[in-house]
């Protein structure tokens, strides 16, 4: 064990981990660009005497902290990419990169694993087992998680659980969320082109009004959910983009709209992958139309495992108590986080960063988001005590 315990620990680096969190959000950078964050990463970690690989799916970084005796090996994971959003927070520490915003968070999470990391190697003298820490790329175009997995982060030694937090705005700082099963819900996307026979205005008889195709094809698809999907189950069906037209007084010829489709159940999923293009290419025809869709399957649901959510929650209790540890509320968000949690069992939840009185509640993807950085060494201790108790469990 370290010379204080945990909590010492944590306190001792709390002024490191706001100035890492503070220095990531000064310099934001997009999915598939993190080359200066992976690289302040990757020095740390070194720093640490750990064994680094980087260019892991572009940008993503792996740090592997082995223990003196062996045992199981936990993965943990941060995101580090930002958003296309301009900050609108009048802080020293808003981004210096115009038009790029750490408006999610991400730049807490990566300083978090490395307070982890940090933590841990001064520990591994006692470690029983290999810690990875996984520093991803792209999560904001859920690009990120399943090519680390591809480029074989899961083995090597073979990760056999993995856990990761969220700072989450919902809730206030110093509660932890945390529940087990769907947490966050898959999220797939459509597109559909909408054929018909352009015509002046004022001759509808002459052609096939696109538009008005495409229009009845995005109300047809809100009864997939109303009235094909169980009521017990939860689905969304947005379109979010129609486009259509050149003129206001010509009949378009052609339409286009694209949308997404949320669910936490697999059996769903597969439902509405195969209902929503049949659908659309339903009404199209009854009206004289073609259509073309292309639908694609983006990220999974993000599961948590029974197991590994009882540790991440005795964990919390430790942390923050446990009259603060809550029943963490299921979202229609998607996370890619949830290819890891299909690789191996494991366990994500949500770290309250929200003060009310402090001003800090724009929520996530909004130009004001910004976090009370209490939350910075509860994730810590959470994630450490986590690790802990999963490698201190008989293999």
């Amino acid at each position: 064990m370290p010379d204080r315990p945990i909590d010492q620990e944590v306190e001792r680096i709390t002024s490191d981990l706001i100035a890492d969190r503070r220095y990531f959000h000064q310099h934001p950078e997009l999915g598939f660009q993190e080359e200066n964050t992976a690289r302040v990463v990757a020095e740390r970690l070194r720093a640490l005497d750990l064994e680094v690989q980087t260019g892991v799916a572009k940008t993503g970084v792996v740090g592997v902290l082995r223990g003196a005796r062996p045992g199981r090996t936990v993965l943990l994971r941060a995101d580090m990419d930002a958003l296309p959003i301009e900050e609108e927070n009048d802080v020293p520490y808003r981004s210096q990169n115009p038009g790029v915003m750490h408006a999610c968070g991400h730049d807490a999470h990566t300083a978090i694993l490395l307070g982890v990391a940090r933590i841990l190697a001064g520990m591994r003298a006692e470690i029983a087992g290999t810690v990875k820490f996984a520093f991803q790329p792209a999560e904001e175009l859920v690009s990120g998680a399943k090519p680390m997995i591809e480029a074989g982060v899961m083995e090597n030694p073979r990760v056999d659980a993995c856990f990761g937090l969220h700072v989450w705005q919902d809730l206030p700082v110093g509660v932890i969320g945390v529940r087990s099963g769907p947490l966050m819900a898959s999220g797939d996307h459509f597109h559909a082109v909408v054929r018909g026979r352009s015509a002046h205005a004022a001759q509808p008889h002459l052609g096939i009004d696109a538009t008005l195709v495409a229009c009845q094809a995005v109300v047809a698809l809100q009864s997939l959910v109303s009235r094909e999907v169980d009521p017990l189950q939860a689905a969304v069906v947005t379109v979010g983009q129609l486009h259509a037209g050149t003129a206001h007084n010509i009949i378009a010829g052609q339409a286009e709209f694209a949308g997404t489709v949320r669910t936490f159940d697999a059996d769903v999923r597969r439902q509405l992958s195969e209902r929503v293009p049949a659908l659309i290419r339903a009404v199209a025809a009854v009206m004289g139309a073609t259509a073309e869709v292309e639908y694609r399957f983006g990220v999974p649901a993000t599961v948590n495992d029974p197991a590994m959510t009882a540790i991440v929650r005795a964990a919390a209790s430790e942390v923050v108590g446990a009259e603060h540890v809550v029943e963490a509320t299921p979202t229609m968000g998607s996370e890619d986080m949830s290819f890891f949690l299909e690789a191996a069992p494991g366990c994500y939840f949500f770290a309250g960063s929200r003060n009310d009185g402090a001003g800090k509640t724009g929520g996530h993807h909004h130009p004001r988001f910004d976090i009370d950085e209490q939350v910075l060494p509860i994730g810590v201790e959470t994630l450490v005590r986590a690790t802990l108790a999963y490698l201190g469990q008989p293999a």
